[in-house]
């Protein structure tokens, strides 16, 4: 019950739910006329590939980083090193991210060799016919057998055999080692403050 001097609320509750329900029996429908229209833009871009280059990148955080995925895009480090320009980039179908860096060279080296892997197989049609320019197709090549899927992303990790664990690696201390290199990490500020004041000490003693 409503108490106190307050203004009534003003429920609607005669609202006419089935004019305004939203169904979605046409989803099998929809789904299909997408793969047709999909299947007829492939068609109709020749031999162009399917989809654009992205880099491989591994998933952030320590859970997921054994992954490997596409990335956004090649950053422009990358395509210097596989002498790429970046205008001409978009043209061949390599996306470009000049917001992402590479952070390290073992993932650099990798994307440089997928983008120049990409480049070696790549078949640029010229725009005029029997007037190539610099990096066009000629002779042979316009009508080598080709493909328009991308080349597959690398394998995540190399799987080791097995083999028997050496004495060594079973006398290693794996924990204790850890906690004495962050130790030493730690204080190394200390030690190399005292070992200055101990050697200052040694000389005034000595004069």
């Amino acid at each position: 019950m409503v108490k106190h001097n307050n203004q009534l609320p003003g429920n609607h509750f005669h609202k006419d739910w089935q004019r305004r329900v939203k169904t979605w029996f046409d989803q099998p429908g929809k789904k299909k006329s997408r793969r047709v229209a999909r299947s007829k833009k492939a068609l109709a871009s020749g031999a162009a590939p399917l989809q654009r280059l992205r880099p491989a990148v591994r998933c952030p955080t320590q859970r997921y980083n054994i992954r490997i995925r596409e990335g956004r895009g090649f950053t422009i480090s990358e395509l210097k090193l596989a002498g790429i320009r970046k205008k001409e980039a978009k043209g061949l179908g390599i996306v470009v991210d000049h917001r992402r860096r590479s952070k390290s060279e073992e993932g650099q080296t990798l994307n440089v060799e997928r983008l120049k892997a990409y480049r070696q197989r790549l078949v640029v049609f010229p725009r005029v016919h029997g007037k190539p320019k610099a990096g066009d197709a000629q002779g042979e090549d316009l009508q080598a057998h080709i493909t328009r899927e991308l080349p597959a992303l690398p394998a995540a990790y190399k799987a080791e055999a097995p083999r028997a664990i050496t004495a060594e690696e079973k006398e290693f201390e794996a924990f204790r080692t850890l906690r004495v290199a962050r130790s030493d990490a730690r204080n190394a500020g200390k030690r190399a403050k005292r070992a200055a004041e101990k050697k200052a000490a040694a000389e005034e003693a000595k004069k």
